[in-house]
């Protein structure tokens, strides 16, 4: 199974890596000589997208600027800019429109770099089944999301106390089917966790995950990973 549409976050104010973000956000911050966020459209490309959707708030038209023409290596790009920063459900949420009925769609950060198998994730998506499913990693810096024997998602950032067999790190990629988009609030400014725990408490197995340790990942969320970055390349 193929998924043609990813939703690249890009909207957020980049403020742990001031002062290079004034000006400038965090997903076009370059690292070898090219914005971060391509790092994110290559691996989607591979992984068959034919269309990227990228939120904009901060600085939004250095977007238009790096993108001129639309488009990144023949594929089009829809930015869908946001006057007011909404989180990553209420992101989601206002991009509804672009998003045809039946269709799911691939949410990526726009500040990471991974090279992580895409084609696993989608291929447990459709496994299970599920509204969401998310990429998770045994290893890194926050372990937050616990994962019950069946690989569901059983707790996040441990508001339900339901530690499960292990904790993983989110690895900030996950699939969502348009269906899910019906739980959530046009313009409210909300994380992606609270409906997410709202579907957990309703039903123990309605978000799925898949364990994807095979290659690098990295958050380019700090000055000093940015800089590490940038010296030894991703």
């Amino acid at each position: 199974m193929q998924i043609n549409t990813a939703f690249i976050l890009g909207a957020g104010l980049g403020t742990r890596l001031r002062p290079l973000t004034e000006n400038t956000p965090k997903p076009l911050l370059p690292i070898g000589g090219r914005p971060i966020i391509t790092y994110a459209m290559e691996h989607l490309r591979e992984a068959g997208v034919k269309r990227f959707i990228v939120n904009t708030h901060h600085c939004a038209q250095r977007y238009t600027e790096a993108f001129p023409e639309g488009s990144w290596q023949g594929i089009p790009i829809t930015f869908r800019h946001e006057p007011v920063l909404l989180d990553t459900a209420g992101g989601i949420k206002n991009i509804e429109d672009l998003i045809v009925h039946d269709e799911r769609i691939i949410v990526y950060n726009g500040d990471i770099i991974t090279n992580l198998p895409i084609l696993k994730l989608i291929d447990r998506h459709f496994t299970l089944q599920t509204e969401v499913t998310l990429a998770l990693r045994s290893s890194g810096p926050l372990l937050n999301v616990n994962i019950d024997s069946e690989g569901f998602i059983c707790d996040m950032r441990n508001a339900l106390n339901h530690p499960g067999i292990q904790s993983c790190l989110f690895a900030g990629v996950y699939i969502v089917e348009k269906a899910f988009l019906g739980r959530l609030v046009p313009g409210r400014i909300e994380s992606i966790v609270i409906p997410l725990l709202s579907m957990i408490q309703e039903n123990p197995r309605s978000v799925g995950s898949a364990l994807l340790d095979e290659g690098h990942w990295y958050d380019v969320g700090s000055l000093a990973e940015f800089e590490r970055l940038t010296k030894k390349g991703p």
